[in-house]
């Protein structure tokens, strides 16, 4: 048993100490990784939701311009809508009935958007 006493002005951790430590780090990782998860995904769907308010303001420019024409994707480029990496965007229609529709790749969420200007998930 003399072995295992601390010898006059010897510092250290015992292993009792140190395996608290590692089993208080691993219930801190079990609780923050899938909080990490669910904080990438609504970042997703919020830069489908964005790229949707941006492609349907640069398609009210292009209507303003050039009434009653159909606005493409490659249009609204034109007018000032730039596409988030890995976010698909759909658009089409006149001022009247325009719609468009967007999700993010890694995303769990389809956004669209109307004439109205009236985003629904």
């Amino acid at each position: 048993m003399k072995v295992f006493r601390k010898r006059k002005g010897q510092k250290g951790f015992t292993l009792i100490e140190l395996m608290i430590v590692i089993a208080i780090i691993g219930i801190l990782a079990a609780i923050a990784i899938p909080q990490f998860t669910q904080y990438r995904q609504r970042g997703y769907n919020t830069a489908a939701k964005a790229d949707l308010k941006n492609a349907y303001t640069a398609a009210q420019s292009f209507f303003t311009d050039s009434p009653g024409v159909s606005a493409t994707a490659a249009i609204l480029t034109n007018y000032g809508y730039k596409a988030t990496t890995n976010v698909t965007l759909n658009s089409g229609g006149s001022s009247t009935d325009f719609a468009a529709t967007s999700y993010h790749t890694q995303g769990n969420a389809t956004y669209s958007v109307n004439a109205a200007g009236t985003i629904t998930p």
